[in-house]
Order: C-alpha cells, then structure tokens, then sequence
C-alpha cells in the first residue's frame, strides 16, 4: 500500500464517518428527495459513491487498507516528512510526536548515541538536526555530559 492508497482510504473513511454524522448526508447518500443541493454536491465529490449508491468493491478495498494501518509494519507504508513546517507551534508539535514515538519504542530509560536517535528520527522525516534540536531546546532530550549520548527526559 503506498502513501497515496493510504491517503485515499483515511479521506474516504473520513468522509464515511461524516456521513453517518449528519443525517443530509447520509439522505444524499440513499438518493433521497429533496436533499440540499450542498450536500448533494459533497456526496457527489466521493468517489466511493456512484449513480448506484456507494461502491462496495472499492469500500472493501478501503477497508483492507485502512486495516493495513494497525499492522506493525504500517511505518513503512509512509513517507517521510521532507519538510517540517516553518512555524515554531507546528513544528514543535510534530518535533515532540516524533521523540515521543522513538522514545516509547526504545524505552526512555536509556540513553541511545547521536547516531542511533539519528537513525530513528530520520525513519519519519529527513530535517532530524531540526527535530533533535526542538527536542533539547523544548526539554524532551538531554544531551549526556561527555556529549555521545542523549537521554529522554520525564518532560515528554
């Protein structure tokens, strides 16, 4: 399954969710009369419903992807992030997902090398420098006294 499949099974589950939240929807969905021309034209931008009703091949397929998302190999499904955004909030926020999600998978009771939280940050974007140094400045990493080693801290 690659990025754009995944993309595509999580926009159309989105979408079914909000169909089954709003009742106009799910009426434009079912073809019903009288439904309001906007959502007869969000109904009409899925491309898992046709003039028949919803495509339950491709539904089907949806599903077996998005199951492919719990599966322990689903990282490798993803891209890496190339660019991290530009804003310190963004940026922050994506910096500290990223440590945490490493720092769960190795245990945060050890330190790891600079070349070993390297590899592991560099597994979800490209920018690690960017994301290691979010991580010390924001206190979720420490770096060892003689320099090789970085701790996590307890503030993640």
């Amino acid at each position: 399954m690659a990025g754009a499949a995944v993309r595509s099974a999580v926009r159309r589950a989105r979408q079914a969710v909000a169909v089954l939240a709003d009742g106009g929807l799910r009426d434009a969905v079912a073809g019903a009369p009288d439904v309001d021309e906007r959502k007869q034209a969000a109904v009409r931008a899925f491309d898992w419903v046709g003039p028949d009703g919803p495509d339950a091949a491709l539904l089907a397929s949806t599903g077996a992807d998005l199951r492919q998302l719990l599966e322990p190999e689903a990282v490798l499904v993803f891209d890496r992030i190339a660019r991290l955004p530009s804003g310190d909030d963004e940026r922050h926020a994506l910096s500290v997902r990223i440590v945490t999600t490493v720092a769960d998978r190795f245990g945060a009771s050890r330190p790891v090398s600079e070349a070993v939280l390297n590899a592991a940050v560099a597994m979800f974007t490209a920018d690690v420098a960017a994301v290691r140094r979010d991580a010390v400045d924001l206190g979720l990493l420490e770096r060892t006294p003689d320099g090789a080693s970085y701790r996590f801290t307890a503030a993640r």
